[in-house]
Formats: structure tokens, sequence, C-alpha cells
């Protein structure tokens, strides 16, 4: 990790509101590192990473236009641990890649703190590549509420997706700061202000 420059790992479970919490951070003009587009990136036509996919799933993992099926991906490998894993020997060298060449240019631009947006932060052992941890956190009822909201599925589905991820109880542990996003928007943003200031040392970054 380049000197000068703090990474704040921003993590958190489905449908619990990081993309919020990351803008409060762009707003600051604090860069923010999104680990998802990192892996819509390293996947796009003609990338190595999209080679090693089709030949893992075959060509029926892409969309007629060519480009990387994630919704059909994502069916394939949600019952399939050793699948999964697979694809992720593929996906995280090339995330951790790109993620570091982001990380340096916002060094070399002087930035004294990132974000670094990342879903899956503490399920892939990835807490050592960022010099805090920031947990988003919701309770159960309304995790569930707004995944059902925000994607128009079912209870049912949305209780397997939420299943199917680590839970937020046990993710709280690994952070150094829990947000809580249950309540309302100036509710989190209070919340934010407040860890802001810790993190900076009230310092106006």
């Amino acid at each position: 990790m380049p000197a000068g420059i703090r990474v704040i790992g921003l993590t958190g479970g489905i449908a619990t509101g990081k993309s919020s919490v990351a803008h409060f951070f762009t707003k600051r003009g604090i860069p923010v590192i999104d680990a998802d587009q990192l892996a819509r990136d390293a996947v796009l036509p003609g990338s190595q990473a999209l080679d090693q996919i089709i030949s893992l799933f075959g060509p029926k993992i892409l969309t007629p236009d060519g480009l990387l099926d994630r919704k059909r991906l994502g069916a394939l490998i949600f019952s399939d641990p050793k699948k999964r894993r697979q694809l992720e020997s593929i996906l995280h060298p090339e995330i951790r890649k790109r993620a570091e060449e982001r990380i340096a240019q916002a060094a070399e631009a002087g930035h004294q703190r990132l974000i670094y947006m990342a879903p899956l932060l503490i399920e892939v052992g990835a807490t050592d590549r960022v010099d805090t941890v920031w947990v988003v956190t919701v309770r159960p009822e309304i995790q569930l509420e707004r995944l059902m909201r925000r994607d128009g599925i079912s209870r049912e589905q949305a209780e397997l997706l939420i299943g199917s991820q680590m839970p937020l109880s046990e993710k709280e542990r690994f952070g150094n700061v829990v947000i809580d996003n249950s309540g309302t928007e100036a509710q989190t943003r209070m919340d934010l202000e407040t860890a802001w200031a810790k993190e900076t040392g009230s310092s106006n970054e």
C-alpha cells in the first residue's frame, strides 16, 4: 500500500445501504473505489478474466452482445461452492490489482484518505489490505424489507439471499466503526459525521 494514504474498508450486507454511505464521502471529495465496479471492469469483452470464465462455464454465460451475464453466473454459483471458489480465484487477483492501481493514483494525487467499498471484504480475507474497517448494518427486518423492495422479489427469495451471506451480527464484530443505517437518512448522516470527525481528528477533510 502506498505511503501517505489511509484506506478505509467499507463493507456490509446486501441492502444495508453501502452505496448511500459511500455517497457521503464522495460529496466530501474523498475518493471511493467500488470493488463491484472493478469486478465488472475486469470481465469486459477481450479480458483475460472473461476468457477464463468462459472456459469454466461455457459460452452460455454470455449475453447476446458478448457481455458477461452476471445474473446467470450468480445463479450458477449460488448453490455450487466449488464453482464459486473457482470464479473467485479468477476475479479476486484482478480486483486486487486494479484496486492497488487506483489507490496508488489517489496517493499520487495527494489524497490522505480513500474509501474501498467491498461487500465481501471480510469474507475473502481482504481486511489486511485496508487500515480500518467500517461496517454498514441494519436491523434484520429492515434489511429484508429493503431487499424485497429494491429487487422486487418475494420474502422467500430475499431470505435465501440474505441467508447465503455472512450474518450482519458477525460482520459487525470485524468493524472498527459500525454504522447503523436502520433509521432515517438524517440519523445516518449524523452518525457518519461523528465517525468521520473521529477518523480525521476533526480536520477539514
